[in-house]
């Protein structure tokens, strides 16, 4: 397992365990009260640091290279998934999946961003930063999941929509464009989930739901914190105080009404229990998709519009 720079005396601990199991299967000798100690120590190491994580670390931690990314989610999740490719247009964008699920039963359209697990798999995905027929590909399966009327749920964990020539000469701000006014008027329930990183129109483009939710360890911005620090101060070394400045973990977001619900993960951050993890968001998935099922189609789009409307709204007394 790899430790961030914030985890070292928790790291620390871990390699002190996995000497005394090393002794213990070498020699013969019963270490189980001292396994037991220090197990006990990692599980209290473990909530005071991540019980006072600043809001920097949580996005260290969204961004976590052993964290669960959106394939690993529906293998989990799903009794069985088809993949869907290609946006009919110019190709099919490895950045962005979807495909339909089986959920206990019930058929969901899954859309998702993806980054890869080593450096060749992240230079196919892209990084999970899509382009225009990544959004165009999302927006295809969802008009597929009206047609068939099968809920969507759109899993985020992106950077940001990628910014190279080639992606604004085939329209991505019209591509991006398009998915928010599309989302709006979709007639089945969208349930959208921030998994990781939740950045800029990389993330809207497919993050217009009838309810938004957030891992507990994510983030959700119009920018990084790294691209603010650079604007405002010239520099990233900022980056810490810009990620303050910025409101962006699920608490602020939550409390600015911007998402509707923080979804638990385990001690420690969603890498360490791939399955506690999975079984969170399976929860939550059939929670909302089941509530939202039963409210008529007019009614979920108007309040769908009217939730949208209201975000940033203020009143001057």
């Amino acid at each position: 397992m790899q430790f961030l720079d914030f985890e070292e005396p928790i790291a620390s601990l871990y390699n002190e365990l996995e000497k005394i199991k090393e002794v213990e299967e070498n020699s013969g000798v019963d270490t189980s009260a001292t396994i037991r100690d220090l197990e006990n120590k990692i599980t209290e190491e473990k909530k005071r640091i991540y019980g006072n994580l600043t809001s920097w670390q949580k996005v260290q931690l969204s961004r976590h290279p052993d964290r669960p990314y959106t394939t690993h989610y529906i293998e989990r999740i799903c009794d069985t998934f088809i993949e869907l490719f290609g946006d009919r247009n110019v190709k099919d964008d490895k950045a962005i999946i979807g495909g339909l699920g089986k959920v206990d039963g019930k058929t969901m359209m899954f859309i998702g961003h993806q980054k890869g697990i080593n450096t060749k798999m992240r230079q196919y995905r892209n990084f999970g930063m899509a382009n225009p027929e990544g959004y165009r590909k999302a927006l295809r399966l969802m008009k597929l999941a009206e047609k068939f009327n099968k809920p969507i749920v759109c899993l985020i964990d992106t950077p940001g929509a990628f910014p190279g020539l080639e992606a604004e000469e085939r329209g991505q701000g019209e591509a991006i464009a398009r998915n928010l006014y599309e989302m709006m008027g979709l007639k089945v329930p969208v349930l959208c989930i921030i998994i990781g990183e939740g950045a800029s129109g990389g993330a809207l483009g497919i993050g217009i739901g009838d309810r938004v939710l957030m891992l507990e360890n994510t983030w959700y911005s119009v920018i990084s914190p790294e691209s603010c620090s650079s604007i405002l101060w010239k520099t990233w070394d900022f980056k810490e105080k810009a990620a303050d400045a910025l409101k962006l973990t699920a608490p602020n977001m939550k409390k600015f009404k911007l998402i509707d619900g923080i979804i638990k993960e385990p001690l420690g951050g969603a890498h360490y229990d791939y399955n506690e993890a999975a079984a969170s968001l399976k929860k939550e998935i059939k929670k909302h998709i089941n509530a939202l099922s039963k409210l008529d189609a007019d009614k979920r789009i108007e309040e769908r519009i009217e939730k949208f409307s209201n975000m940033g709204v203020i009143e001057e007394a």
